[in-house]
């Protein structure tokens, strides 16, 4: 029965293959587990539980859900979660030795800090922007000479302003969006740099942002990395002494192994922390180690890593991708419910089920 509970529940590493990769608990494959899907024994089981969150970092446990659940709210938080972008760029003037298209293409990359729930999608037909779909920055900066000696070379003391960054890009509030604050809207980071000048150089530009999706452009993307990893489990199928516990010690990541003196002064390996364990499998390297340690992962305990670019906080996030998640099952279901399979029903010469 173990064994079983094993291969239902846990993925095994082994020296060159991995195990037990794809989900058998399905109802009728295990003669002995009810495994008709129960919204009790769900709730029962699911959970989430925080980690770690800081303004852009946060990781969390997600625990009693197939693989396609933890990465459709992956590929949400990478693709589908709305953010504000500046899409076009009026370059009234630009002599600096970057190019109009380059520019606006480094321009388009910047994160805004900008709550994207507060403005539609701007109509692909609109002609003006408006303050319901639009931001508007703009870009005004010359690059002088500093009154200096000659004999100076930096050019932060021979020139003022010979570096452009994104402090320099000033909101415009559009009529109506005078309720906004000019904090709240901002490029994430003030030193992002966007060109360097020289004297005479010149930038003359106006900035428009609006609302759209990662899975449009990557610009839209609010996150700079989103991913997961299944919950480690080490067993240790005997006991290590000596040498072989500190071999064993070095074969995994620092502070998934750790060194117990016993009654008698030897020093006797213990797992101490599986989930710092990378998944490197040196410990199969080792003839007098590699058979007397299992390597598994559970497969429905999830470990999410969300790293947000700063437009919004990451546990901000992972709420919006379970929001959208949950509304595109209720567009199925009205879908089903909608077409003769949902309501029973089948084609002229079909059978009822």
């Amino acid at each position: 029965m173990t064994h079983i509970k094993d291969i239902r529940q846990k993925v095994q590493l082994t020296e060159h293959t991995v195990f037990n990769v794809n989900s058998t608990n399905f109802p009728g494959t295990y003669t002995d587990f009810d495994d008709v899907w129960s919204q009790e024994r769900f709730e029962e089981r699911f959970q989430i539980d925080i980690i770690s969150l800081s303004e852009t970092d946060m990781e969390f446990d997600m625990v009693g859900v197939d693989a396609a659940i933890a990465n459709a709210i992956r590929r949400i938080l990478l693709a589908e979660i709305p953010t504000m972008a500046i899409e076009s760029v009026a370059i009234w003037n630009n002599t600096s030795i970057i190019q109009d298209e380059v520019l606006a293409h480094r321009l388009g990359l910047i994160p805004i800090k900008a709550d994207a729930r507060l403005f539609e999608y701007k109509q692909k037909d609109a002609e003006e922007p408006t303050s319901e779909d639009t931001l508007q920055f703009t870009l005004k900066i010359k690059c002088t000479r500093n009154n200096v000696s000659s004999d100076a070379t930096d050019p932060n003391v021979l020139y003022k302003n010979h570096r452009v960054y994104t402090k320099h890009m000033e909101w415009v509030p559009l009529p109506g969006q005078e309720h906004l604050k000019a904090k709240e809207i901002r490029p994430v980071h003030e030193d992002i740099l966007i060109t360097t000048m020289r004297p005479g150089h010149e930038l003359l530009m106006d900035l428009y942002c609006v609302k759209g999706i990662g899975k449009d452009h990557a610009k839209f993307s609010p996150v700079a990395t989103a991913s997961y990893r299944l919950l480690p489990e080490i067993r240790l199928l005997r006991e290590f002494y000596g040498e072989e516990a500190e071999l064993l010690q070095k074969s995994f990541s620092p502070g998934v192994i750790k060194l117990v003196e016993t009654s008698d002064g030897q020093k006797m390996a213990k797992v101490a922390n599986a989930r710092l364990d990378t998944c490197s499998r040196n410990v199969f390297r080792h003839d007098e180690l590699k058979d007397d340690v299992s390597l598994l992962r559970v497969r429905d305990h999830f470990i999410f890593s969300v790293e947000s670019t700063g437009i919004l906080p990451p546990d901000v996030l992972v709420s919006e991708a379970i929001k959208t998640l949950m509304g595109k099952c209720q567009k199925f279901l009205l879908e089903l419910d909608s077409t003769s399979i949902g309501k029973g029903k089948h084609k002229k010469g079909g059978k009822k089920a």
